[in-house]
């Protein structure tokens, strides 16, 4: 219960922050700066190590992939079978199919499964979520957008400097090591504060606006992600008989709402703004619910 007040209380903060204009318009960024350069690498340091190597690791890769690959070829199916346009195919293949699998997936999966979960939510969000993120999520917007340009050597530099997934290489050597008692209590210390941080700022970029002729690709987004992903994601794990807590944490990953940053991407590619906008926001609170919901059927 204090899991789920304190994703509640973050989020109406960071709401109630932006309407009332409190902090600057630049606070959202710094927010999730701190998360994505400070928070975020001490938490993948601090529970990284705690894994052992077998196939459970891989599960989350693996559903990851699969997912997002299948979400994107139904958004594309839909897409022209309902005659969208090319902006709006582009914002769903990014909003519709990347998920936030951090900022929202910690604090979520955290409250369901408990700490000895967020090893596999740091395998899918990082070997999966942002990987797919940068490669194509970089992609699409590029692709669809007629202002951009693809740099595979841009896309290669952006992940391999990226401090969490610089985190995460460091962190797989570690892996069956005790750090000491010192070095465990900073790295606690500074991973504790990425879901607060994290969902204020979740908060502080919602955005509620939804035309009626938005009403039927936001409907196609969010049936996509909230429902068929995880459906998807179940499959897999039926299939390959994976029945274990790194099978539920990907399932559950898979069911989150959609990725802020995948939003952010698609506003600036020019990718119907106004629609990412909404897709985002009515996505990420739908969503708990629908967890909620994902939670008591799978376990």
């Amino acid at each position: 219960m204090e899991n789920f007040a304190l994703i509640l209380v973050s989020i109406i903060i960071g709401y109630f922050i932006n309407k009332l204009k409190i902090f600057p318009k630049e606070t959202p960024i710094i927010l999730n700066q701190f998360v994505l350069y400070i928070s975020l690498p001490a938490m993948i340091l601090l529970q990284i190590p705690k894994l052992t190597f077998s196939i459970e690791v891989i599960i989350p890769v693996v559903v990851a992939w699969i997912v997002i690959s299948v979400s994107a070829i139904i958004i594309l199916f839909t897409s022209k079978m309902l005659n969208f346009s090319k902006e709006i195919t582009g914002a769903l293949l990014l909003v519709a199919v990347l998920g936030n699998t951090s900022f929202v997936g910690i604090p979520i999966i955290n409250a369901y499964l408990g700490e000895s979960a967020l090893a596999y939510v740091l395998i899918y969000d990082q070997l999966g979520s942002f990987i797919i993120l940068s490669t194509y999520g970089t992609f699409i917007a590029s692709y669809y957008s007629i202002t951009s340009e693809l740099n595979i050597k841009i896309i290669l530099i952006k992940i391999l400097t990226f401090p969490a997934f610089i985190a995460l290489v460091i962190a797989l050597f570690f892996i069956g090591t005790t750090f000491h008692p010192v070095v465990t209590s900073v790295l606690s210390s500074l991973a504790v504060t990425i879901v607060p941080i994290a969902l204020v700022a979740v908060g502080l970029q919602l955005r509620f606006r939804l035309p009626y002729e938005d009403i039927k690709p936001f409907s196609v987004a969010l049936i996509t992600k909230l429902i068929i992903a995880p459906l998807i994601a179940y499959l897999v794990c039926y299939i390959f008989s994976w029945d274990n807590q790194a099978s539920l944490v990907s399932i559950m990953e898979s069911g989150m709402g959609p990725m802020i940053t995948a939003g952010v991407i698609a506003s600036m590619a020019g990718l119907a703004p106004r629609l990412s906008s909404a897709i985002v926001g009515y996505g990420i609170l739908i969503s708990f619910f629908t967890t909620a919901i994902l939670f008591k059927l799978i376990t």
